[in-house]
Formats: C-alpha cells, sequence, structure tokens
C-alpha cells in the first residue's frame, strides 16, 4: 500500500507540473496574456489613428504637377513634377515617436501629363519661372585661348555648363571638344560656320545642324540634342528643321554682352538685375567672362540658385 501511494503522489506531481506549464489553466500566464493582447491593441489603435493622420494631412502637402506650355512671350515652357506624400514610407519613419512630424514626411515626385516632347516646335528661352536654377550656356565659334581659364573655374567651383559649339570650330580644335566633354560639361550644336540663319530655309537650317552633329558625334560618340543659333538669328522655318531633327532651339533670357568687352561691374550689374529662376544666361569664352565668372558664380548662389546644366534646367525635376 505504502508503495502504492507513493506512485499516486509522483502521478499527482506530475499532472500539477503539467497545469503548471499550460497557458490554458495557468492563471499568472493567462493575466500576462491579457495584458499582452491590451497593449497589442492599444499600440495597433495608435498606429492607425497615427497613420490616418498621415492620410489626413497629406492633402496639404501634396503639389499638382505642372504641364509644359507654349507661353505667349517665352515660348516653349517646361512643366515641373509635382509632390505626393509617400503614406507608408513617412509613416515608418513617424512610428517610432508614434506622433506625426511634418519635418519627417517623404514626397514622392509626380510628372506632368504634357511635356516639352508633346509640344510643337517654338524656341525655348528659359527653364520653368518656378525653378530655382539657371543654365549657363556659352556659344563657342571663335578661339581657344580662355577655355582653359574657363573650364578651370568652372570645375573649382563645381558647375556643368553647357557649351554650344560651331561645326566647323569642332573641326578645327577637336582635343579641345573633347576635353569639355570629359569635364563633364553638356555639348550643344551652334551649327556649322555661324551664318545668319533668319535668312534660311528649312533644308539650309537642317543641311548646317546636321553637318555640326556628325562632327561632333565622330569626337565625342554623342549626337548634340540642343541646338542655338549663332546670334540668336533664326526663323521658323529653322526652329522647325530642328524639331524634325528631334532637337530643340535653345536661346537665352539674361545675356552678360562678354562679346562687347565690359568692366566686370558693368556685367555683374546686367547679369544679376535681370537673374530670375530658370535663367539662361548666354556668355562666350572672353576675358571678361574670365575675369566676371568667379564673382557672379558667387552672386547668383547667394540668391539661392543651383547651376545646372540646360537638359537639367528644362528637366521636370524640380531641383
Amino acid at each position: 500500500m505504502l508503495r502504492y501511494g507513493r506512485y499516486l503522489h509522483i502521478i499527482v506531481f506530475i499532472i500539477l507540473v503539467g497545469l503548471a506549464y499550460n497557458s490554458e489553466y495557468n492563471p499568472f500566464l493567462v493575466n500576462d496574456g491579457l495584458k499582452l493582447a491590451k497593449h497589442t491593441v492599444e499600440v495597433t489603435k495608435k498606429e492607425t489613428v497615427l497613420k490616418q493622420e498621415i492620410i489626413e494631412k497629406s492633402r496639404q502637402y501634396n503639389v499638382d504637377p505642372q504641364d509644359a506650355y507654349i507661353d505667349r512671350v517665352w515660348k516653349k515652357t517646361p512643366g515641373r513634377n509635382g509632390l505626393k506624400v509617400n503614406i507608408e514610407e513617412s509613416y515608418e519613419k513617424m512610428k517610432k515617436e508614434g506622433t506625426f512630424n511634418e519635418e519627417l514626411l517623404v514626397f514622392d515626385e509626380v510628372s506632368p501629363k504634357v511635356s516639352l516632347n508633346d509640344l510643337p516646335a517654338a524656341p525655348i528661352y528659359r527653364g520653368n519661372p518656378e525653378k530655382h536654377m539657371v543654365a549657363f550656356l556659352i556659344n563657342v565659334s571663335w578661339g581657344t585661348e580662355h577655355i582653359p581659364d574657363l573650364l578651370n573655374i568652372l570645375k573649382e567651383q563645381k558647375i556643368r555648363a553647357t557649351f554650344f559649339i560651331e561645326g566647323k570650330w569642332a573641326k578645327e580644335n577637336p582635343d579641345v571638344v573633347k576635353m569639355i566633354e570629359e569635364q563633364g560639361h553638356l555639348i550643344g550644336n551652334h551649327a556649322y560656320n555661324h551664318p545668319n540663319m533668319a535668312r534660311m530655309t528649312k533644308q539650309e537650317a537642317i543641311d548646317q545642324i546636321e553637318r555640326t552633329n556628325q562632327i561632333i558625334k565622330a569626337l565625342i560618340e554623342k549626337t548634340p540634342k540642343w541646338f542655338a543659333p549663332p546670334s540668336g538669328s533664326f526663323n521658323d522655318e529653322v526652329v522647325e528643321g530642328a524639331h524634325e531633327l528631334t532637337m530643340e532651339t535653345i536661346l537665352w533670357s539674361v545675356d552678360t554682352i562678354d562679346w562687347k568687352n565690359p568692366s566686370v561691374n558693368v556685367m555683374m550689374n546686367r547679369v544679376m538685375t535681370n537673374i530670375h529662376p530658370g535663367a539662361t544666361v548666354l556668355m562666350h569664352p572672353t576675358s571678361s567672362t574670365i575675369q566676371g565668372l568667379p564673382l557672379m558664380i558667387k552672386e547668383i548662389r547667394n540668391e539661392g540658385y543651383k547651376i545646372g546644366t540646360v537638359e537639367q534646367l528644362l528637366s521636370e525635376d524640380r531641383d
């Protein structure tokens, strides 16, 4: 009997231990489970409230994209991407604090429905008037003596410009063309021999542009997409001819008049009086430009503008 009683005690002990490890019958674990469940519900509710707040407030931060259009004065004008709050990514950045913080909002850019490529042939004088960027247009059709200094200034200032190069000049100075491209600058087309294109037929204009494109492509293995008529001289036929070659005709909105050899003060006053969002600043590799360019860059940046290539300026990117 004593032996059976001992076995009975052991069996009871085993049953009690089993019950202790069974959460369904353990009052301590049941209480912990209830607390955990309650905490989970509270966290989930808080997260849901935060996400809903982001969704509701996002409407005041969203910005509609702007379509490209043809302005009565400024002609072809690029559009600009809009902004839309990325709900999920914004939530992920805020959920640690658990409260809404506009500084942690994440945005996606939204493309406009109409781009420059959708518009008919027309010249381009500027970028989007709300884009705080300007572009330097450097027309090259004579001389080489100032180009090394010009490239050094741009390199020191970490600026990429757009060089519109004449075909004949490129043919005579292939190494200089390659050097300009190797330093990261954009190369455009400036016709073949600096003609007065306002008197040309469409086919004559196309011949000038294509001849130059062939030379430049042979040198840098890229076909220019941007065309600047010499002296800003053009007619509708010229613009349409460039358009048929899938190129855009680029003019300028700010002129340094460096070809007149102005003093630095005169050139600076002319530029800074007329600088604006989306500006295209015309210059040439002259001694006046070399003398005034560092100060010009400093003052333009002090006005809050970035400086980029024509391609960057005319893109729909917000920056």
